[in-house]
């Protein structure tokens, strides 16, 4: 089972990445799994204008910028998805969205319809809910056949010291059960 999980956040220390590799450990799988990723580096793009975009054709014959390139690849080799959003002001963080303008210039449908988990968290009480209700909203519109969201608040309380348990009962109960819905709708694609 090949899994895209990252975190929507260009930040090396990004909560948020943390959180989707915990999901992607968690996949109740049979068979292996073979993890993809990104990284900081991965959000290093210009900031997308039709100027940049124009520069790029004009110096490699392409309006694909490479780094947004790579990430739909890795959308592509995929089986599923899974994206924890970094919440910045209520919003998606300037370093995914730029990532997420430059990739739909080489594909409106980024997530090529590929079964979606989407997950937020933060240090405060609303855990990135703002973010995450933008992405359940937007996010359909652009490929991802989303098969449910999940905020995890006050994240620096929500897991033991190594990360690997979801102190919250209910929370890990939302959790296992999304990520079960997730593996299964990946089957059967």
């Amino acid at each position: 089972m090949k899994v895209f999980a990252f975190g929507a956040s260009g930040s090396n220390t990004s909560i948020n990445q943390k959180l989707a590799l915990f999901a992607a450990n968690k996949l109740p799988c049979s068979t292996d799994i073979e993890l993809s990723t990104l990284t900081e580096d991965d959000f290093d793009l210009p900031l997308f204008t039709a100027q940049k975009e124009q520069e790029l054709e004009q110096t490699f014959g392409n309006k694909a910028h490479p780094k947004a390139q790579a990430f739909l690849d890795n959308i592509a080799a995929a089986d599923l998805v899974i994206v924890s959003f970094a919440e910045h002001n209520g919003n998606y963080s300037a370093a995914f969205k730029n990532l997420f303008d430059w990739s739909t210039r080489i594909e409106q449908k980024i997530f090529q319809n590929k079964p979606t988990l989407l997950l937020a968290t933060s240090p405060g009480v609303r855990g990135g809910k703002s973010v995450l209700e933008i992405a359940e909203k937007s996010l359909p519109r652009f490929g991802a056949a989303l098969v449910g969201a999940l905020s995890i608040p006050s994240f620096f309380d929500a897991f033991d010291e190594n990360m690997t348990l979801l102190r919250n009962d209910e929370l890990s109960y939302k959790m296992d059960t999304l990520l079960k819905d997730l593996l299964s709708y990946a089957e059967k694609a």
